[in-house]
């Protein structure tokens, strides 16, 4: 099971330096929001080949791949979001049951199946050689369609990860706490 903890842990890691490149993604967002705002706003010439719309739909790009860097790590440490009508009521082991049942039946599935729905979606992008639909847009769209495979991937280790842990915490190999840093 030591194994398989550190693995869990490896994935931890990988999330977290992720998030942080997302969290590096939604600076250059702030920025590209505030130069699009000067630029347009208050008459500053932008350098030559860069247009409104370029800067526009790159805040989209920034956005999204904020969003899909952050989510696996957003999950590993419970920050989405929980009905939690009953849960505070349950045991520790209760929730980690319900949590592991979650698990298997959505969040494991679902980032498999979104991957599976994703993947083709971004190599038919690619080899279309796919743009912005506006002429003065960003080119190479595979790039941004490309941030719904990274998401579902992430999504889907931050569940192998949750999985090992939890299963771990049931076995008595991990203390309940360190399967998401709450108490349980």
């Amino acid at each position: 099971m030591r194994f398989f903890i550190s693995f869990s842990d490896m994935i931890d890691r990988a999330m977290r330096f992720i998030a942080m490149f997302g969290g590096w993604l939604g600076v250059m967002l702030v920025i590209a929001v505030c130069y699009d705002v000067i630029t347009r706003y208050f008459g500053v010439p932008k350098p030559a080949g860069l247009n409104s719309t370029m800067i526009q739909e790159s805040e989209y790009w920034l956005h999204s791949f904020l969003i899909a860097c952050s989510i696996g790590y957003a999950y590993l440490k419970d920050a989405h979001v929980r009905v939690d009508l009953f849960r505070p009521k349950f045991s520790g082991r209760t929730k980690l049951w319900i949590e592991l049942f979650g698990l298997i039946t959505a969040v494991i599935p679902y980032s498999l199946l979104g991957l599976w729905l994703a993947w083709p979606y971004t190599v038919k992008s690619f080899l279309s050689g796919e743009i912005s639909k506006s002429q003065n847009g960003l080119s190479d769209l595979w790039i941004l369609k490309g941030g719904l495979v990274v998401l579902f991937v992430l999504i889907f280790f931050a569940g192998i990860s949750k999985f090992i842990k939890i299963i771990a915490a049931l076995r008595g190999d991990l203390p309940m706490e360190e399967v998401s840093g709450e108490e349980l």
